[in-house]
């Protein structure tokens, strides 16, 4: 009898390989592009949660 569970993280990586296509679900190619980014901004709020850090540092 063969032992169904994967005891090391290659065991789990070859079972995953082995699966079929069909059981895989969409290719990675088929994922949408990703969107432009908002980028970040730092303001008073932000600098208030850091306030004082040195004290724990």
């Amino acid at each position: 009898m063969r032992n169904t569970e994967a005891n090391t993280l290659a065991e789990l990586i070859e079972d995953c390989t082995e699966l079929p296509l069909e059981l895989r679900g969409e290719q990675a190619s088929a994922l949408p592009e990703p969107g432009a980014v908002t980028p970040w901004r730092v303001d008073d709020a932000n600098y208030a949660q850091v306030a004082d850090l040195d004290v724990y540092v």
